[in-house]
């Protein structure tokens, strides 16, 4: 029997499924309005929450969450693990008990939430940061799903009482109850037509560990699942795309706050172009996701087209340096980029990435393995490389610019798909990336090229500058073809890697 300071666990080993989306504090009259929550009795509660960790910070490192919530006259400790977020459709396991106090007791775990604990000193066990949020919610059913949304609003503390850093908060969240989680989504869908909604999974944990300084923001990076070669192929490519898919929900909160880091960019429209080249890996009609896509990524290609001319093939070349030139193409790229956080920002973009998870509920009919479907991808994209190769010693912009193509869908395949085959793929997907990378710079011209015509014609002030520099962009792309040859070379020494040795 459990000592009388401590109160018996009433929701053990549970799985939290939710949708997490971010909501302007300036539509939450409208959101409560909207039809869905209509009839509804809604619940109101304050909630003051207390993150713990300690010195070391060996809880964040574990991506583990310990927290104390006030309830009423109650305090709740919950322990949540990590999880994937596909999306912002999250699942995580969750432990949680009433505890006496505001002080963490670990007595009161489970053995296998002690288990992810093993290891950690946790006798200096400290808040860290704190949560106070007035949450609104409503019990909700969409056919057969039943969720509680709920309407978070407040802010997040860490530092100093005197003088705290804050965070504001500002989001809804559904959360399963029970039935199909494709609810959740058309929920959000609806939801969606009357409220802007931005996709935002971060939890207030992420968010309070960053604002008291413990974690430091940065872009992230694919990390790609290591699929059986037995598995479903439907299945293996499921699990790519939902790889794709979280590299691109975990950077766009970077990007819409820190527009000048250009990486988060960078890798937001890396994951856009992983999952475009995913969809086309099916022999089937195109996914109803991928259109919407390929819009997304139209409107955020210039923004990276400055960027790269600003600081990549600008520095390259030797011309006079001119500031009142400099300042109009500056002007021209944070044009781009207001206009790319725009379309990140809009509901369109919300609705496109809901549907893509949506979608990834049901894995696609693929009748074979996903070894036998991996390679059968590869050979027909290998296929199609050496056939853009021989056509190289044209050498003209749009021979170069398929071949580009064609490798880089080589390379995104390889990459998402090398797991399959061990360590046989390290040497030739260095290979392709050096390919891409060469290929690229010759592409690098030719865009420095459009954006200077463009420049021209709409800085009149800076058209002088603007001709000079398409001068150098020319003599550049003459002179002797060095890349050209480096590429024929690269292109003659891979090796498939999907082949059986």
């Amino acid at each position: 029997m459990l000592p009388s300071s401590r109160i018996a666990i009433h929701r053990a080993d549970y799985m939290e499924i939710e949708l997490k989306l971010a909501l302007s504090p300036a539509f939450a009259a409208r959101f409560k309005r909207h039809p869905l929550l209509a009839g509804i009795q809604s619940e109101r509660r304050r909630l003051h929450s207390i993150y713990f960790d300690t010195p070391d910070f060996a809880l964040t490192r574990r991506m583990i969450a310990l927290r104390l919530r006030r309830v009423g006259y109650h305090w709740v400790q919950t322990l949540k693990a990590a999880a994937p977020s596909v999306g912002a459709l999250s699942s995580r396991p969750e432990w949680e008990a009433r505890v006496m106090g505001n002080t963490p007791d670990l007595a009161v775990l489970a053995p296998e939430a002690l288990a992810l604990l093993a290891g950690i000193d946790l006798a200096g066990l400290a808040p860290v940061f704190v949560t106070e949020v007035k949450r609104t919610t409503w019990r909700v059913a969409v056919n057969e799903t039943v969720m509680e949304i709920a309407l978070d609003q407040g802010e997040i503390r860490a530092g100093e009482a005197a003088a705290p850093a804050i965070h504001p908060v500002s989001e809804i969240e559904l959360e399963l109850k029970s039935g199909p989680p494709d609810g959740l989504f058309d929920a959000a869908l609806s939801l969606l037509e009357q409220v802007p909604l931005r996709i935002d999974s971060r939890s207030k944990a992420a968010l309070g560990y960053r604002l008291a300084g413990v974690v430091k923001p940065a872009p992230s990076k694919a990390v790609w699942p290591k699929p059986r070669p037995a598995r479903p192929a439907g299945m293996a490519w499921t699990a790519l795309v939902e790889a794709a898919l979280a590299q691109l929900v975990d950077n766009l909160p970077g990007f819409l706050e820190q527009p000048d880091e250009i990486e988060y960019l960078h890798q937001v429209r890396v994951a856009l172009r992983r999952l475009m080249g995913l969809a086309r890996l099916l022999d089937r009609p195109e996914p109803r996701w991928l259109a919407p896509l390929r819009q997304h990524m139209a409107a955020l290609n210039p923004a990276r087209d400055w960027d790269v001319f600003l600081r990549e093939t600008l520095p390259r070349l030797d011309w006079p340096q001119d500031t009142a030139f400099l300042e109009h193409a500056a002007t021209q790229a944070g044009a781009a980029r207001q206009a790319a956080q725009d379309d990140l920002s809009s509901p369109e973009f919300t609705r496109a990435v809901l549907r893509l998870g949506q979608s990834l509920l049901t894995p696609p009919a693929i009748p074979m393995n996903a070894s036998t479907w991996a390679t059968e991808v590869l050979a027909r994209r290998w296929k199609d490389v050496r056939r853009r190769g021989k056509a190289l010693s044209d050498s003209d912009a749009e021979t170069c610019h398929r071949l580009r193509i064609a490798v880089k869908k080589l390379r995104y395949a390889s990459d998402a798909l090398a797991n399959l085959y061990g360590k046989r793929g390290g040497k030739a997907l260095a290979r392709l990336e050096n390919l891409q990378e060469s290929l690229g710079e010759l592409n690098d011209l030719v865009v420095a090229e459009r954006l200077m015509r463009m420049l021209a014609r709409t800085c009149p002030e800076a058209a002088f500058s603007a001709g000079h520099v398409l001068g150098l962009l020319g003599a550049e792309a003459k002179r002797p073809s060095a890349s050209r040859r480096k590429i024929s070379r690269e292109l003659a020494a891979f090796k498939p890697f999907w082949k059986a040795p």
